[in-house]
């Protein structure tokens, strides 16, 4: 009796995570206007505003200069890149004091002397150095589109908003077999769930492509420099000032990058993630938004690594338990619940493969269907052990910034428009 009572809550819990995975999938495809307005309006072409773009960049000596390159083919004129570099990081700060010497009014570089480094620490050190109307942050591998400033500017004034947040795009779907299922995962949150985020008022802001007006970003101070997920942690904060968001994911416009380079640098940066949304959690600054459903949401959402770890735990004890104890058939068949909203979620991600094909021009074969459905289990694996590691260090208070390393995978030319 005691081991069918577990096996039914086992299952309940597994389809309430299927479930609710499946419903912020399917956001942006639910109407035509909710897909239509995932993407950016079409900019009038008036340049009112001044960026001051971060490049934070540390032993990314092998991307940076092609990542600087594709910000100054930007079309926009009024904006400045600022790249921050490390005082302990001679090859990437070589790089950095290139590319100033090759471009002098256009790119500086701001050093962090920081003794023990992170991102927000950097973006931090840079924020007084900013002269822009607006803040943008990009990460050191990124390719940027010449058009994007444009319509980020357009965005900012036409909502008349206090951050935009641009699609970013993880490109290099054939690199491993869980590269593919890394680029949907992107796909999915990009295009659809951070959309829902934005229309209930309550977003955890992505690493890059993210733009702040600065004097907003300032008031907020600045990002938490002992944050692991101080994206998450900068559009918690602002989401309790009642800041407004607004997202936009337009294939020809997003910021290109690549998966991590081996499974191994997916499951610290995962951890690292994980372990961000969790400190955030801990902060509980997130129980002063105003309305009970954006307090539900951020509840999920950044106590989603609990049960990420959990259910690492729970599928292989029910698993064991469903094959090697005596239980009811009724019992029994209620834990198969839990596989109906994860095969529709799997159904669901092949078709998001097909349309991710068609937007990037590139060629889906059968078997990227078959890698696709047959890496699920494994990739989940491998969040799960992400959740636990990062519920593990943050336990032990085990905070060090875990760097993944990039290597330009995802670089390959962009067709530019007009």
């Amino acid at each position: 009796m005691i081991v069918s009572i577990v096996l039914i809550v086992f299952s309940v819990f597994l389809f309430g995570m299927a479930t609710g995975t499946l419903w912020w999938m399917m956001h942006a495809w639910r109407t035509p206007e909710n897909l239509e307005d995932t993407r950016f309006a079409e900019a009038d072409g008036a340049e009112r505003l001044s960026f001051s773009l971060l490049v934070p960049a540390r032993h990314e000596q092998e991307v940076l200069a092609h990542t600087v390159d594709r910000l100054l083919t930007s079309r926009y004129r009024h904006y400045e890149v600022l790249v921050i570099v490390g005082h302990d990081d001679p090859g990437t700060t070589a790089v950095a004091n290139e590319l100033t010497a090759r471009h002098p009014g256009r790119v500086r570089v701001v050093v962090d002397t920081h003794e023990t480094k992170s991102k927000p620490k950097a973006l931090n050190t840079a924020l007084p150095h900013c002269r822009g109307d607006v803040v943008g942050v990009f990460d050191a591998e990124d390719q940027v589109h010449p058009d994007l400033l444009g319509h980020v500017d357009h965005a900012f004034r036409s909502a008349d908003v206090a951050v935009v947040q641009g699609g970013v795009q993880l490109i290099n779907f054939d690199s491993s077999w869980y590269s593919l299922r890394n680029c949907m995962e992107y796909f999915f949150w990009f295009r659809s769930r951070l959309h829902l985020h934005a229309r209930h008022g309550f977003i955890p802001l992505g690493g890059n492509t993210v733009f702040v007006r600065s004097e907003v970003l300032r008031d907020a101070g600045g990002w938490d420099p002992d944050c692991l997920a101080e994206d998450c942690d900068l559009g918690v904060r602002l989401s309790c000032r009642g800041a407004r968001v607004v997202v936009a994911y337009d294939a020809e416009l997003v910021t290109r990058e690549e998966t991590p380079d081996s499974l191994y640098g997916l499951l610290k940066q995962r951890t690292r993630w994980n372990q961000g949304f969790l400190q955030v959690y801990r902060k509980r600054e997130w129980t002063g938004l105003p309305a009970r459903q954006q307090r539900l949401l951020a509840r999920w959402t950044l106590g989603n690594p609990f049960l990420q770890a959990a259910a690492g735990v729970v599928i292989p004890i029910g698993i064991a338990l469903a094959l090697l104890a005596e239980i009811p058939v009724a019992a029994a068949m209620i834990t198969f619940v839990p596989l109906l909203p994860a095969l529709l979620t799997v159904a669901f991600e092949a078709v998001g493969l097909h349309d991710f094909g068609v937007q990037y021009g590139m060629r889906v074969r059968p078997r990227h269907y078959v890698k696709l459905i047959a890496g699920s289990p494994l990739y989940q694996l491998v969040l799960s052990a992400a959740a636990m590691r990062a519920v593990w260090r943050e336990t032990r208070g085990q905070h060090g910034w875990e760097l993944t390393r990039h290597v330009g995978a995802h670089i390959q030319e962009i067709p530019n428009k007009g």
